[in-house]
């Protein structure tokens, strides 16, 4: 596998391999997980996944920043953004 990024179609390939599915079946698990992940986060649940981590939607407040071409100073406005947490036996893993 490409160590720098894992895509949709090898994660369906590593599906293949370990249980046997047809290709097409596979990349179709792998969409239909992302999906129902994507539109868990769209409307602001959190997604624990047990011994891997949890995804939630955080918002962030309006601050003062600087544009760092011209050196103006800007609000950057509010917004949210998807925040990952590991669980602990990963953290431990990652860690080791």
């Amino acid at each position: 596998m490409n160590q720098d990024n894992l895509t949709r179609r090898e994660l369906a390939e590593a599906i293949n391999e370990k249980l046997g599915y047809p290709q097409n079946s596979c990349a179709a698990m792998v969409d239909a997980f992302l999906e129902r992940m994507k539109g868990s986060l769209l409307d602001a649940n959190a997604i624990k996944i047990v011994h891997f981590g949890t995804f939630t939607v955080r918002d962030k407040n309006p601050r003062r920043g600087r544009n760092p071409r011209t050196g103006e100073a800007i609000t950057i406005q509010p917004r949210q953004m998807v925040t990952f947490r590991p669980s602990k036996g990963l953290r431990e893993q990652i860690n080791e």
